[in-house]
């Protein structure tokens, strides 16, 4: 391999161990990727990069699926440990030359050791039971944090506060509903909502358009 090589990858399912001649840097787009590097345990999410030196043994799970930039590269400073950092936002867009990219990570601070956030796995609980009055301690203790860690974590790898996108998947779910031809009361009563009118308000407020609108 001459020059760095850039792609982005889409995971889902078990990968097993293997190993390379030349060092790869994850960037985690959506969803999280879990790792086993040497012998320990990692993962990759939308707020982290992570660098695998060359030689160095690594399997994949994702359990729901993930997309995540892979530049494959020659080794070179700052690539020869194994290391997750924090990428700036550049890198998620590609905005400026790949050998750029890579001569800053030299200087691109180590993330210590966070909890991972399963964010497919939190979508699939709460979808489920989209009638309950969710609290923000009771989506934070669905993933084992304080409420305070979560909504950070969720924030950083999200981008909304927690409240926001429940609500968000409600209507999601609500508009769903109603273009099947379910009843404004019963759509309401199914998503969350306490009535008829309280979910009404909601979609012209978020989504600019009427109930009837979507029957």
């Amino acid at each position: 391999m001459l020059d760095p090589q850039p792609t982005l990858r889409r995971y889902q399912g078990e990968y097993t161990a293997h190993e390379h001649g030349y060092a790869q840097v994850l960037v985690g787009l959506q969803g999280s990727l879990e790792l086993e590097i040497g012998g320990h345990g990692a993962f990759v999410d939308a707020s982290c990069g992570l660098i695998v030196p060359a030689g160095v043994g690594h399997g994949y799970l994702a359990r729901h699926p993930a997309s995540v930039m892979v530049i494959d590269t020659p080794m070179r400073k700052g690539l020869d440990r194994v290391r997750r950092f924090q990428p700036s936002g550049t890198w998620r867009r590609l905005a400026y030359p790949v050998e750029a990219m890579l001569d800053e990570l030299s200087g691109s601070p180590t993330l210590l050791p966070r909890r991972r956030l399963d964010i497919a796995a939190l979508e699939a609980k709460v979808d489920a039971q989209l009638h309950r009055s969710w609290t923000t301690a009771q989506l934070a203790a669905l993933c084992h944090m304080s409420p305070q860690r979560f909504h950070a974590r969720f924030a950083e790898l999200v981008g909304a506060a927690p409240m926001a996108w429940l609500r968000g998947r409600r209507l999601d779910a609500a508009q769903r509903l109603l273009r099947g031809g379910m009843t404004l009361e019963a759509a309401a009563a199914q998503v969350g909502y306490a009535t008829a009118s309280a979910l009404a308000f909601a979609l012209k407020r978020e989504r600019g358009v009427g109930a009837r609108a979507l029957r």
